[in-house]
């Protein structure tokens, strides 16, 4: 703890300030704090942003936690410019005598109302002012809410399993490894423990785990030549009617809907295999996912065509895209479920092009929550248009 002297008349009075800092440090930080903060995503007030970065800089080790708050509700580009100066601070300090905060620093890692970004970055710079850190927090962090917590947390399961003797019982490293997967929301990891847990007889349903969506209903092929069907409104996009037929791609062909389920490891829908690989054509998927109540959940999409895809009858996004690559999780759209019935509609369109790397016509699309971890639809009874 730092003192402040104060002179009142002739006596000189001594006040204890929190944490080690002074009014004036107290007064210093928190102008250059306001001005990064006020810079915009857009960059507007960034012209006063370098000067405040260069006083913040500055500031002593004891104003790194003021410095780390501030980081809980900053904009992404104001962000950036205070985590540039908590850096310089932290790598000044940690040098200098009495180096940095530990026990501030830690009580800021452990406390999970702040924003995972300024956890994170205050467990770094104590884990290198503190080496006992890591193996002393970590073990906690299964269930955190930074992901970056949760696969340090799970890289330790998996490492105490493969330190297991093989002539061990399986029994430990089973425990183990399940223990891994409730924790970990990274596809790599959950992949490695899949393939550790088959290798000791125990199979994960993968397209479970994640939350695919794999039962649907699909209808074409509608046209798409020239490109026109991505803007184009077809009848499913007006009102969906399982029951209905219309014209398609074929005007003298009518299409209807088909039952679809996917059997892929991770739900992907293929549509090549129901429409012949067809080109220049346009198709729908649609299903319902039922809520237990109204919660904010995520759609999330991987897709290498356009696409479109509808919550409720509202458009969440749209991507006139085609054949480029794919990966996991590769588009998020932020989904409002009301409780009971929410029904999806997606739009896939295939172009014109025959190259065999752009024969592939399908998708993929699960529901989580913000980490990652997935939600469920609640049973489904009876026929929709009964």
């Amino acid at each position: 703890m730092r003192c402040l002297k104060i002179l009142s008349g002739c006596c000189a009075i001594l006040v204890a300030m929190p944490g080690g800092a002074s009014a004036a440090d107290a007064a210093d930080v928190a102008a250059p704090l306001r001005t990064l903060r006020a810079v915009g995503n857009d960059g507007s007030n960034s012209e006063a942003a370098a000067a405040a970065w260069d006083a913040l800089s500055q500031q002593p080790a004891s104003q790194l936690p003021v410095m780390l708050r501030a980081l809980d509700d900053a904009g992404p580009i104001a962000a950036n410019w205070i985590r540039g100066a908590i850096d310089a601070v932290a790598a000044r300090e940690i040098e200098q005598p009495g180096g940095l905060p530990i026990a501030e620093l830690e009580a800021i890692v452990v406390d999970r109302t702040h924003q995972p970004r300024a956890r994170r970055i205050a467990f770094e710079w104590l884990t290198r002012a503190d080496t006992t850190a890591a193996d002393r927090l970590v073990p906690n962090m299964l269930d955190d809410p930074g992901l970056e917590f949760r696969r340090d947390a799970v890289a330790r399961i998996l490492s105490s399993a493969e330190k297991i003797p093989a002539d061990n019982p399986r029994d430990q490293r089973l425990a183990l490894y399940r223990q891994a997967l409730n924790g970990a929301r990274d596809e790599d990891q959950i992949k490695t423990i899949a393939e550790r847990l088959a290798g000791l007889g125990q199979t994960v349903d993968l397209a479970q785990h994640f939350g695919f969506l794999r039962d649907w209903q699909v209808i074409g092929p509608f046209d798409n030549a020239d490109r026109q069907g991505f803007a184009a409104v077809f009848p499913p996009e007006e009102k969906i009617d399982l029951k209905a037929t219309y014209a398609g791609k074929d005007p003298n062909r009518m299409v209807q809907w088909t039952e679809l389920r996917s059997r892929e490891e991770y739900g992907k829908v293929d549509l090549n295999p129901l429409y012949d690989n067809a080109k220049q054509a346009v198709a729908y998927a649609w299903t319902e996912f039922r809520s237990s109540s109204a919660q904010d959940l995520e759609l999330r999409l991987s897709c290498k065509n356009a696409w479109k895809v509808w919550l409720n009858g509202e458009l969440l996004f749209e991507r006139e895209e085609y054949h480029r690559g794919t990966q996991f999780d590769q588009y998020q759209l932020k989904a409002h479920m009301r409780p009971g019935s929410n029904e999806i509609l997606v739009k896939v369109c295939q172009n014109e092009e025959t190259q065999p790397w752009t024969v592939e016509w399908q998708f993929q699309l699960r529901v989580c929550d913000a980490l990652g971890t997935a939600v469920y639809s609640q049973p489904v009874t009876g026929d929709r248009n009964e």
